[in-house]
């Protein structure tokens, strides 16, 4: 696996010698979107892949049985069905997609899950594209 470092730096003064006390949280920079999938009975799960600068990217699994919640976003979405089948509606119109469709989602735009496979079950790649954007 790879791993890069972001490093974090603080400058101290001690006796004239400038002192560096460096931080580094590491970063998972490579992964397989298929494997360690949560089974899940309800709702979708969100794992983050990537934050930087102002893009943040995510996995998502759906169960069968999706909360159908209401999402009205202030960043720009694109989001791809990597597995499974999937009905969405995005501001009033439905889709039906397989995997391998893609829809880009504008901010502000209502959307919501209506339906996802059981088998296979739905695993999506979102990439969310934010104007002020604070990584975690």
């Amino acid at each position: 696996m790879k791993w890069i470092l972001r490093r974090f730096a603080k400058r101290m003064l001690t006796n004239s010698d400038a002192v560096v006390n460096v931080q580094f949280e590491p970063i998972n920079f490579s992964g397989n979107l298929f494997t360690n999938t949560p089974v899940l009975l309800h709702g979708e799960a969100f794992e983050q892949l990537l934050c930087c600068r102002q893009l943040r990217i995510e996995r998502i699994i759906s169960s069968a049985h999706s909360d159908q919640q209401l999402y009205d976003q202030t960043q720009d979405e694109w989001v791809c069905l990597l597995q499974g089948t999937a009905q969405l509606w995005i501001a009033g119109i439905t889709l039906n997609l397989i995997a391998g469709d893609y829809y880009f989602i504008p901010a502000h735009t209502p959307h919501r899950v209506l339906n996802t496979a059981s088998e296979p079950q739905c695993i999506w790649l979102a990439i969310h594209l934010e104007n002020n954007l604070a990584c975690n």
